[in-house]
């Protein structure tokens, strides 16, 4: 799985792609989000925001992969990846104050940080390792 992933999403475009949605999503109007019983399940959006921040860190995380050769500075760079997941989750939240029928959730933030960091753990045990 690890080497489909680094053999097919590692081009720019993927985690430019990504980052875009998921602004796009998290600054829609709440009037335009689907109201599905499947959607009614408790914290069902915690589980969409830690999908949302876990793919951002991990496609950002795939495009450097096959950039930096050096190990220790790949790990750096994973680790910035996740810093920058993580305050971009947070100001989306605060973004939302001002967005009609969305809100301020401070779960929110924990869960865009748990799913960048539950990511950071995939790359850096998954992708910091050289062929």
């Amino acid at each position: 799985m690890i080497n489909f992933l680094k053999k097919y999403f590692h081009h720019i475009f993927y985690p430019i792609a990504w980052t875009i949605i998921v602004l796009i999503l998290l600054t829609l109007p709440g009037s335009m989000l689907p109201q599905e019983k499947a959607f009614a399940i408790p914290n069902f959006d915690k589980l969409v925001h830690m999908s949302l921040f876990g793919g951002f860190v991990l496609l950002w995380s795939l495009y450097f992969n096959k950039k930096i050769i050096n190990h220790r500075k790949l790990l750096i760079i994973f680790f910035r990846i996740f810093i920058i997941a993580s305050l971009y989750g947070a100001t989306t939240e605060f973004i939302q104050k001002y967005i009609p029928s969305r809100d301020f959730d401070i779960a929110d933030i924990l869960a865009d940080v748990a799913g960048a960091a539950i990511a950071y753990g995939i790359a850096n045990i998954f992708l910091s390792r050289f062929e």
